[in-house]
């Protein structure tokens, strides 16, 4: 079944560009395409209106663990939107490579794997297991910007267009 089948089968809608708060710049590329790699630039969630839903602040103290996870879930929703829109067909997707996760996370939070895993299960859900299989990072840090709790990068294998 078309990835974007998948989607409405769903109920989901890809969101359109993310537009930043006012004074903050974007001075890089959302998806940049090399030969037969797509490179995706950090992702935060996104809401279907393309605005910044949150939650902001640290796991767990600010932010919940399920939060966290549903917040990992609209940043793949959010990535997805940005490679529609540089592949203009999400089935030219023929491996998701690396994923690098990055969770607001207090000090000594051991469970940063357990919010970038709700990334990892939904793109395997979209994909499924041969597409959708990835190495991953799930690293937490100080802070993010804008304060999101989670934030993910990532690398693919794509058909030419």
């Amino acid at each position: 079944m078309p990835i974007e089948d998948v989607l409405r089968s769903k109920g989901l809608t890809l969101p359109p560009p993310p537009s930043p708060p006012p004074g903050f710049t974007l001075p890089f590329e959302f998806v940049r395409i090399r030969g037969d790699r797509a490179f995706l630039s950090g992702h935060t969630p996104q809401a279907a209106d393309g605005s910044l839903p949150g939650p902001f602040g640290k796991v767990p103290s600010a932010v919940p663990l399920a939060a966290a996870q549903e917040a990992a879930r609209l940043t793949a929703l959010s990535m997805l939107g940005s490679l529609h829109r540089a592949l203009g067909d999400l089935d030219r997707v023929s491996a998701w490579l690396m994923v690098n996760g990055f969770v607001n996370a207090d000090p000594g939070y051991g469970e940063t794997t357990l919010v970038l895993n709700a990334f990892s299960e939904f793109i395997l859900e979209v994909f499924g297991p041969v597409v959708g299989a990835h190495a991953r990072t799930a690293i937490g840090v100080a802070s993010l910007p804008l304060n999101s709790c989670v934030i993910v990068a990532a690398e693919l294998e794509i058909r030419p267009g």
